[in-house]
């Protein structure tokens, strides 16, 4: 019986494990990606003023099916799923409201910084992202 039985978890554990795991590439990329920014580069790469409280962190991207193109910073070591990041533009605003979620990252955007330039790059890192979805 007991080597019966440890056939049989192994047999439901290799079941489990197959069914968890993900076989399609395409869900991984799906709707989101990023782009490392910080303070020391920025204004060779950058033509506005760094806009940010943290010297590091990432410009991210996210589709939403009902408002778009969702664009957040996230400061470095604050990029994980458990973070809600700072939104940058009106959809991420929106999408934000709708879920009843509110940032929870330490820093924010500089008083009076001029956000125009960082949506553009989280915009380029969403068209990125749908162009390596269409050619997969």
């Amino acid at each position: 019986m007991r080597i019966n039985m440890s056939r049989w978890l192994i047999a439901v554990a290799s079941i489990v494990m197959i069914g968890c795991s993900s076989g399609n590439t395409e869900d991984d990329l799906y709707g989101s990606g990023f782009i490392e920014v910080n303070e020391q580069t920025w204004n060779k790469d950058y033509t506005t003023p760094y806009p940010f409280t943290v010297a590091e962190g990432e410009i991210a991207c996210a589709s939403n099916p009902s408002f778009g193109r969702e664009v957040f910073f996230h400061p470095k070591g604050y990029t994980d799923e458990s973070y809600v990041g700072i939104p940058l533009n009106k959809a991420a605003v929106d999408g934000l409201k709708l879920s009843r979620l509110t940032p929870n990252v330490p820093y924010s955007v500089k008083e009076g910084a001029d956000l125009n330039e960082a949506v553009q790059i989280g915009l380029r890192v969403c068209d990125e992202q749908e162009n390596e979805l269409a050619n997969y």
